[in-house]
């Protein structure tokens, strides 16, 4: 099954290289451009168009992660960012399902690899399972194993009613609620903040402070960098000493039990979205049936060992248990699909 030579060697130790340098400049470009967006869009709006009670908060939630052109791994700081503002823990879900999924190099690359026909039986597949996923999770209460992310969204709006409270507390105000709503209070109302106190907050609203979202993502990728290059370190091991031609050999037409194999191989193989697709055609060159190249598809892109462990600073075992047979069922599922509709695909 390994194949252990200098050139395996060479082969670990540059996608090691390669993936610790991309994945951890991605986890921090999103993650700064996450904050930048939670900056910008307040938490009450986010918690209107991601909300676990309206079905058009979980369509919402599909067609934020059908956009977004991020790996297994990537996804991980916008969910994080997803869950503090306050989202719904079923869209939240479905967008992490979704987004790796659907991403749209993927179809990009299925549409022109495979034809029309099987990327959109692929699309329906997954985004149907990937919606009834996230409502199943959230009427299970599966939010109760989300690890700290409601005192921090609360945290983040406590000081700033609090400041505002503070200065129309004063006897002033009072006296102009007295008054009926005349306009004099209204004057009473601007006279309690001088025009020099009133200019400086409105460029304080208008400016980002850029430094502290810098400082902000530098702080998620310090808390997670462990986790990060452990993945990636399992991940180059997997891609440098598992020769293709055993994957191959093994997930063929003729035996049964190809596609869940191919399911469960996919996910510590960490496939990227540039070299999936070439991949998966060069794997059936080599004889691998329709069905196990869809389950290996979506187990790889689905879900990685990198991703699980980043997970992990996110979710309890729980949800990472559910996580794991929601993407392994897909790609089951979907597989034997593929392999009963081959003759009208081909």
């Amino acid at each position: 099954m390994f194949s252990f030579s200098m050139a395996s060697l060479q082969s670990a130790a540059a996608m090691f290289v390669f993936l610790a340098l991309e994945l951890s400049l991605l986890f921090v470009l999103i993650s700064f451009a996450v904050a930048v967006i939670q900056h910008k869009l307040p938490a009450g709006k986010v918690q209107s168009l991601l909300s676990s009670k309206k079905g058009s908060g979980y369509l919402t939630a599909a067609a934020i992660g059908s956009v977004t052109p991020f790996c297994s791994c990537s996804t991980i700081p916008m969910l994080n960012g997803l869950l503090r503002a306050g989202a719904g823990f079923g869209p939240t879900m479905t967008f992490l399902f979704v987004s790796p999924l659907l991403n749209p190099i993927v179809v990009g690359l299925l549409w022109i690899t495979f034809g029309w026909k099987v990327t959109l039986v692929y699309m329906a597949a997954t985004l149907l399972v990937s919606l009834l996923a996230g409502v199943l999770l959230e009427r299970l209460n599966f939010g109760r194993y989300v690890k700290q992310t409601a005192p921090k969204a609360s945290s983040c709006c406590a000081p700033k009613p609090v400041e505002a409270k503070t200065p129309c507390c004063a006897p002033k105000p009072v006296e102009a609620k007295a008054s009926c709503c005349a306009p004099k209070p209204v004057e009473a109302k601007a006279s309690c903040c001088t025009p020099k106190a009133a200019q400086q907050p409105a460029p304080e609203k208008a400016k980002l402070p850029w430094r502290q979202l810098w400082r902000d993502a530098l702080g998620q990728f310090r808390a997670v960098f462990p986790y990060l290059m452990l993945g990636v370190a399992i991940g180059a091991f997997t891609y440098g000493f598992v020769p293709s031609e055993w994957i191959a050999a093994h997930t063929g037409r003729d035996n049964p039990l190809a596609v869940p194999l191919a399911a469960v191989v996919g996910i510590p193989l960490y496939l990227r979205a540039e070299t999936l697709i070439p991949m998966a055609s060069m794997f059936a060159l080599k004889g691998m049936g329709l069905g196990a190249l869809m389950a290996l598809i979506i187990g790889g892109a689905g879900a990685s060992l990198t991703e699980l462990i980043l997970l992990k600073a996110l979710f309890r075992k729980q949800i990472l248990a559910a996580f794991l047979v929601v993407i392994i069922g897909t790609a089951i599922s979907a597989g034997y699909l593929f392999t009963a509709l081959t003759p009208w695909l081909a």
